[in-house]
């Protein structure tokens, strides 16, 4: 049985936390592995304007390179519209894991508090387990009929602060892994609001 979850979002940038994440996931949860999925569009985000996917998916693979338990797909990047979680999960239950494979989402706990508003989450309950990180200070609650896992600790990095650090002039090297520096750097990304 491979233990498998999905982390979904933006990833513009990918940054130190996401991999933080991903690393104390895959860790304490057992995880054979941690499929990153860059979206298209997110529901919650319409309208915010977003690097190119291409971008988006090629600074995911500099951040992972060294995981080997760490993958990206290019799933919702090539399907119309939002990216809905719900549809997501019924995908990889479907099309990728077998039987009895585990299935994880991996949130932050800003989103475990917003569930409520998320399409379809009662089906999205009975597909995956969610592992959960808190932001600074916050203890996510349990959620009857929904099953997850608390994690205890995050790193606290916001990829709307690298891109205003960007845009002036200032380090993002503590923030980001060194390759996706690079690439930010190279392409020139968020040098402009």
């Amino acid at each position: 049985m491979k233990r498998v979850a999905l982390f979904g979002g933006t990833f513009d940038p990918i940054h130190r936390g996401h991999v933080f994440i991903a690393e104390r996931a895959q860790a304490r949860c057992g995880l054979d592995e941690v499929v990153f999925l860059p979206c298209r569009q997110s529901p919650h985000k319409v309208g915010e304007a977003l690097s190119s996917g291409a971008d988006r998916l090629a600074m995911v693979r500099l951040a992972i390179a060294e995981y080997g338990w760490a993958t990206v797909s290019e799933w919702e990047l090539q399907r119309d519209g939002a990216s809905y979680s719900w549809q997501t999960a019924a995908h990889w239950r479907k099309e990728v894991l077998s039987e009895g494979d585990a299935l994880f989402w991996i949130l932050g706990h800003d989103q475990w508090a917003a569930l409520a508003r998320w399409a379809r989450i009662d089906f999205l309950a009975t597909l995956v387990e969610f592992i959960v990180f808190p932001r600074e200070g916050e203890v996510p609650e349990a959620q009857e009929g929904i099953r997850g896992t608390f994690l205890p600790d995050a790193m606290p990095v916001s990829a709307t602060e690298i891109r205003t650090r960007t845009r002036g002039g200032l380090s993002i090297e503590e923030m980001v892994p060194e390759g996706v520096a690079d690439y930010i750097a190279q392409k020139r990304l968020y040098e402009r609001a």
